[in-house]
């Protein structure tokens, strides 16, 4: 590590002097006095009629803003009015026959021209025709968003405007929906339709008319999304990004102000902005006008009167700057020693005592001490950020597993272990495209698609990749994926790779077919018979503990007996493809929690179990909750539709009244029990003497 440097003595700047300072001082002070009527006089003028013209600028900036919001808020209006009509001609046979409904939305109703797309779905949910452009979509192509606006309006019976979804900048849209009800009154089905946001009947480029090079007009989100620009490349951006509009876009958000129609206008240091609301698609209509360019005008006439009178001010104004230049000497110093310093460290920094501060009182030798400070803070912020840089290289040099981090396609960091895995050095894959990994196009887009899947599904990636090495031979890895921001692949992805080459090879073996199960890839039964019985044999050779309890706080070790819920659900509704799935994802999910500590096996069916050796019962608790809770949060999607699962767990602790692989599976299988009787998605223990009970009664019934 780098010795920490502190800044020496500041050296004092060179000067210059002026003769006779005090007369100097005093014929600049009377001339002054005589030239400072007349400025104050010309500044008094001048600022009356600026502030009569600023006034007149914002009535006209906030009059014009209001009246914006005014016409959205119509369109908006007459969209819903639009959907209403259409709602009209649905009859109730209609959502009982595709074909009619297709041809009235298709030829029957000219309303339907209005939107580029248009659903309508059941009361139950179910999509009974998507078009989109005039034709007939999929139902699963409908976008998550959609399909939670129709959920919505099924379950408040209510028309809806939705929130912005956004995709590119040409297929963001806005999605109105309007229930369906039978002569009851209550919700037969729902119709929606959606506008692009560039469409005619939302925010056509013509609104933005007439266009003034000196004025921006947008419309953008709460959430601060741009809809519509007077530059179209800022469509879908961010209003913290526009100058001018984003600190008044910032302190509204903390007051937390509801969006108004009524007009405000905010005067900023360099812009007037204005800004008039929709309160219900929650759009804010906002125009941002350079300040100097809207009273330009102003200041040439304003011009003109100080052409008048520079003649009569132009010695007051030659001796008020020669005075200034003088009294503001020492902050020209530190202005010259500031900037030397910063051309100095561009070039990696050199010792801060080479630069030459000024020696002065007041204000200016505050900042003196200031810069100086801060130089000593920026050093010590070096030599932080060197020892954060070590340490992160130390973490990725040290890992077992390799780490890599990408970013749109390119390879950014790669580890020690990552580089060896591979074949190759540090240098030859950091900052290269990942494609340089892989056989071939087709691999390499194969693999992309599948990681695609993975993440629109789960929101992570855990599998085996085939990999090439630098030699051309292949590599197996067990890589899991996530990304930097959760669910955003697009902020950087973090890869850890585990070399699994060898195990790939014990696959292909009989042996491991016939103690590992082709579907989840864990145990089988037969295999978790042998490996449980051979823990519970090499128990019972150890010396017991004196203390009937002792065996539970050290933790001989606890089995879990997990059955999955409302599995059957999955089966019955997506088929048994889609079960095969789930099976597999939850055997990765106990496989990557519970292979540090123990291992896991599929008993049959949707039955698993796992086995944590030497884990205490507290220890066993807390893994059982925590598998719980990620099979609870993982949410499958398939076709188009979203399931719930949970996992009834049973745990018992191996003691020494369980002596043999039956009686732990009863008492496990029984605990599983418990915890599906007392409602499921949970976990129940049962102790020693429930265990030896559950046994017993086990031996008796056999």
């Amino acid at each position: 590590m780098t010795p920490p440097t502190h800044p020496a003595p500041p050296q004092d700047a060179p000067g210059w002097s002026m003769p006779g300072p005090l007369v100097l001082r005093l014929v600049l002070v009377a001339v002054l006095a005589v030239g400072l009527s007349g400025v104050v006089s010309a500044w008094l003028v001048t600022r009356a009629s600026g502030q009569e013209a600023m006034r007149r600028v914002v009535s006209q900036q906030t009059d014009e803003v209001e009246v914006v919001a005014r016409l959205l808020a119509s369109k908006i209006e007459q969209s819903q009015k639009v959907l209403r009509t259409v709602a009209a001609g649905i009859t109730p046979a209609m959502l009982e026959s595709p074909s009619a409904l297709e041809w009235l939305l298709q030829q029957g109703l000219p309303a339907v021209q209005f939107f580029d797309a248009m659903q309508v779905a059941r009361d139950n949910g179910e999509l009974r025709l998507n078009l989109r452009g005039g034709r007939l979509d999929k139902a699963s192509n409908l976008d998550p968003a959609e399909r939670d606006a129709l959920r919505r309006t099924l379950i408040d019976g209510k028309p809806l405007v939705s929130e912005l979804i956004a995709g590119r900048t040409s297929d963001a849209r806005v999605m109105f929906t309007m229930p369906l009800h039978r002569e009851d009154g209550t919700v037969l089905g729902v119709v929606a339709g959606a506008l692009r946001l560039q469409s005619q009947g939302l925010l056509p480029p013509s609104m933005t008319l007439p266009a003034r090079d000196d004025s921006r007009l947008l419309v953008f989100t709460r959430d601060g999304t741009i809809l519509s620009h007077s530059d179209p490349t800022r469509i879908m951006g961010k209003v913290s990004d526009e100058t001018g509009l984003a600190p008044v876009y910032s302190r509204w958000l903390e007051q937390a102000q509801p969006v108004v129609g009524r007009g405000t206008t905010h005067l900023e240091d360099q812009h007037i902005v204005s800004m008039a609301g929709m309160p219900l698609p929650q759009w804010i209509v906002a125009r941002v006008s350079p300040s100097q360019a809207l009273l330009a005008p102003l200041q040439g006439a304003q011009r003109e009167a100080w052409w008048l009178a520079a003649a009569s001010m132009a010695l007051c104004m030659l001796l008020v700057a020669g005075l200034m230049a003088w009294m503001a000497q020492p902050l020209a110093q530190l202005t010259h020693s500031a900037r030397q310093l910063l051309r100095r460290s561009t070039r990696a920094g050199p010792p801060q005592g080479t630069v030459a501060w000024p020696r002065a009182g007041g204000e200016v030798g505050e900042l003196v001490q200031m810069f100086q400070g801060m130089v000593q803070q920026g050093s010590l912020q070096q030599q932080h950020k060197a020892t954060l840089d070590g340490q992160f290289q130390a973490v990725l040099d040290s890992a077992s597993v390799g780490i890599v981090i990408s970013r749109h396609g390119i390879l950014e960091v790669v580890s020690r272990q990552a580089c060896l895995m591979l074949g190759y050095t540090e240098g030859e894959l950091q900052g290269h495209p990942a494609r340089t990994l892989y056989a071939n196009d087709a691999e390499y887009g194969r693999i992309g698609e599948r990681v695609q899947a993975e993440f629109a599904a789960h929101g992570a990636f855990d599998g085996d990749v085939c990999f090439m090495r630098k030699d051309g031979t292949p590599v197996w890895a067990r890589v899991q994926g996530r990304g930097v921001r959760p669910d955003e692949m697009a902020g950087g992805t973090v890869w850890i790779l585990e070399d699994i080459t060898a195990a790939r090879e014990a696959q292909m073996q009989q042996a491991w077919e016939r103690t590992h199960d082709a579907l989840t890839q864990l145990y089988n039964r037969n295999a978790f018979d042998e490996r449980l019985g051979l823990l519970l044999a090499e128990r019972s050779m150890r010396p017991r503990a004196p203390d009937a309890n002792s065996s539970e706080a050290a933790g001989d070790g606890v089995v879990l007996f997990l059955d999955l819920d409302h599995f059957t659900v999955v089966n019955d509704i997506a088929g048994h493809d889609a079960g095969d799935d789930v099976l597999r994802h939850v055997a990765r999910l106990l496989e990557s929690q519970v292979r540090q500590i123990g291992w896991a096996a599929r008993l049959g069916g949707d039955e698993f179990a796992v086995v944590l050796p030497g884990c205490a019962l507290a220890r066993g608790q807390a893994v059982a909750e925590q598998l719980r809770a990620s099979v609870q949060a993982w949410e499958p999607s398939y076709q188009g539709r979203s399931f719930t699962l949970g996992v009834s767990i049973g745990l018992v602790v191996l003691d020494a009244s369980l002596q043999d692989v039956p009686s732990v599976l009863y008492a496990a299988d029984m605990a599983c029990y418990d915890a599906k009787r007392a409602g499921r998605n949970r976990v129940e223990t049962r102790h020693a003497s429930q265990a030896t009970a559950s046994g017993r009664m086990a031996l008796g019934a056999a």
